[in-house]
């Protein structure tokens, strides 16, 4: 199984990786690797995770940032909705679909 961003996941990835990295070099790919590892582990375990929002959104916390990949499983992969700091705009990301 692969994933896929929604297309406003993958702005909010990369702007969150920017933000990290001028803040202190070499945080923004520690982010990268975070997210790396914990995206593999939704691969491989996509119901891991409890349901946020039907149909069957969930929610999968980073553990050095205060933010969460929101993913659903579809048939062939997992489509990344948002890349969500946990503390900002809960569930803004409802609207979207792939």
């Amino acid at each position: 199984m692969s994933y896929t961003f929604h297309p406003a996941a993958e702005s909010e990835f990369l702007e969150s990786v920017g933000y990290y990295e001028s803040k202190v070099q070499g945080l923004g790919q520690a982010l990268i690797n975070e997210f790396s590892a914990l995206v593999s582990l939704i691969v491989d375990n996509p119901d891991a995770w409890q349901v946020e929002a039907k149909p069957g959104i969930r929610k999968a916390p980073l553990h050095r940032f205060p933010l969460s990949i929101i993913y659903r499983r579809s048939i062939d992969d997992i489509q990344i909705l948002a890349i969500a700091h946990d503390h900002r705009r809960p569930q803004y990301w409802l609207g979207r679909s792939l």
